[in-house]
Formats: structure tokens, sequence, C-alpha cells
């Protein structure tokens, strides 16, 4: 009565209802409930049976086995294409430790997304008076782009890209999204702007209103 029994049956056994779902639970339930007797009988049995398996030719390659027995397994062999810009918007901020030789070279940076890791970035990247002022660039964002990331370390290698301005303004907060999605914002090209009607204003010809479904 402790057991409880998990039955897993496939889409056919579904089909056949709740009764059949039922029988197999009820059959289950019977062969936990085997006395003592009952239970040494059937390991005997059993054991016979599994003798006379055991005297049949054994399947020592894997390809000869069914499908089901099997785990697909694979190795990446090749990086097609990095999908993420690796670039991250956050805040840089002083080490914790002052008396550290890394202090005196790098900063760290936070990124807003955790997703990201934190990274280590040159204070020659940084501005010239963060060292000396910190706290004037507490609130404010930065572009930093991953480039290494050493076994040894616990955090990443960044280079700060530039500097967006203060958190929780619209410009900087979207030009920072627009960054880290790798999305151009940037200027059309003359050559894209020459394919659009150079006769303003421009309005929709009377011909083209015919043809055309209105969704205005």
């Amino acid at each position: 009565p402790d057991v409880i029994i998990e039955a897993q049956f496939d889409d056919n056994d579904a089909e056949h209802g709740q009764d059949d779902l039922q029988d197999v639970l009820t059959d289950d339930i019977k062969k936990l409930s085997l006395d003592t007797g009952e239970r040494a009988k059937a390991v005997g049995i059993s054991g016979v049976q599994r003798a006379k398996q055991d005297d049949g030719p054994k399947v020592n390659d894997p390809r000869l086995l069914p499908d089901k027995f099997l785990q697909r397994t694979a190795k990446v062999v090749y990086i097609l294409e990095k999908k993420h810009s690796r670039a991250a918007t956050g805040f840089i901020k002083l080490l914790a430790d002052k008396n550290s030789e890394l202090f005196k070279r790098c900063a760290m940076f936070s990124p807003v997304d955790h997703r990201v890791p934190r990274a280590y970035v040159s204070l020659a990247d940084c501005p010239p008076d963060f060292v000396t002022r910190p706290e004037d660039y507490s609130n404010m964002l930065f572009i930093c782009r991953i480039v290494d990331w050493k076994e040894d370390s616990n955090f990443a290698t960044g280079q700060l890209a530039k500097s967006l301005g203060q958190a929780g303004e619209i410009e900087p907060e979207t030009e920072g999204i627009l960054t880290e999605y790798g999305v151009d914002f940037s200027d059309f090209s003359p050559e894209a702007l020459e394919c659009l009607p150079q006769s303003l204003p421009w309005v929709i010809s009377p011909g083209e209103l015919a043809k055309r479904r209105d969704l205005r």
C-alpha cells in the first residue's frame, strides 16, 4: 500500500479508455501483494527463464539493438554563428579589494541583464576621473563587449565601448537594448533613401487606391 504505481502508456493505450488502465493497475498491485512463498517461487521461475535466455547469443554490438534502447548523443564540432552580440548594458564600479594588484588595472562591469556574466574592464577604457570620483558614475549606463573568459577566472574580460548616459532615461535605455540585440539603428545610406519618392508630399494615386484594401 505504500508503493505508488505510475502507469506509463502510449496513445494506443489511451484509446482503450480508463478500463484497460484500471486493469493494468490492478495487475501491478497484485504483483506487489505476493506473499513470501509466491515471491520466492516467482523469483525461481524468473531465474530459470533468465538462465535460458542467457544461453542464447549475447548482443555486444549496440548497433544491433532496437532504436528504443539507444540514447542519441552528439558532439559540437564547429560554431557557425554566435547569435549573442556579446554586448551588454550595465554599470562600472571599483573592485572591492583596494590592496590587490588587479585594483590598479581593472574595474568591475555589472550588466543589467543577469544572464550576462560580470566582467573585468581596463581602467584605461573608463572615464579619466572614474578612480577619483567613482560615485559620479554610479548611475551611468555603459556598453561593454565581452571579449574573453579564461577558464581560471570567475569573471569574464570585457571592453567598454561607449557611455550611454543616465540610467532611466529613454534614449540611453533604448540605445542599450538595440545594441545588445545587434540591431543596426544607424542612419540610412543615400542609396536607400533614393528608393523613396522624391516629390513630396507623396500621396497614393487613385489607381493604387482602387486595387488595394484601405486599412487606414
